[in-house]
């Protein structure tokens, strides 16, 4: 796909999201099941069943997914699909390309071995390594608008509201 055809494609989306701008929220939504007998969660992925448990550094098996590094699997779909259309769009040819996203965790925090240690990531790094003869600065304009349009990426650097609920079954 050239920038032209990727202009077209998206150009109704763009008018109509000037025109309409509440046709631009989109409600997008996950679901998982949980089963007695094992602490795993089942998310259908709308391609396949993913199964999420327990990373081995807290007791898990591995036999499951870890539902840190499918974040960070997210992060890396997103940046690279963000980073193509932008590319695409400026013009920029990228032969071939790698996108790696690594985080650290402290895992006394999610276990409560250490009330002071957090939750969660305390970093994330996110590379892109790129077999392209675009110029450096091409590149810089590149990579600050594939962090600006990438929606994980967003979604982490600027936390959203959060809401948490539970329903009786």
């Amino acid at each position: 796909m050239d920038a032209s055809a990727l202009r077209t494609m998206q150009a109704p989306f763009k008018d109509r999201y000037r025109s309409e701008p509440e046709s631009a929220i989109v409600t997008l939504k996950a679901e998982g099941t949980l089963e007695e007998g094992s602490i795993a969660c089942k998310v259908e992925t709308g391609r396949a069943l993913a199964v999420a448990g327990l990373h081995p550094a807290t007791g898990g098996s591995g036999l499951e997914l870890c539902s840190g590094d499918m974040l960070l699997e997210a992060l890396v779909a997103c940046a690279g699909v963000t980073l193509k259309a932008v590319a695409t769009a400026l013009g920029i040819t990228l032969r071939e390309g790698r996108v790696r996203a690594e985080g650290d965790l402290d895992f006394r925090g999610t276990l409560g071995v250490d009330k002071a240690a957090p939750v969660g990531f305390r970093s994330i790094r996110l590379a892109f390594d790129l077999d392209t003869d675009a110029a450096q600065t091409e590149i810089d304009q590149l990579l600050k608008l594939t962090e600006r349009y990438c929606v994980v990426f967003q979604t982490l650097n600027t936390r959203p509201d959060l809401s948490v609920a539970v329903a009786r079954v």
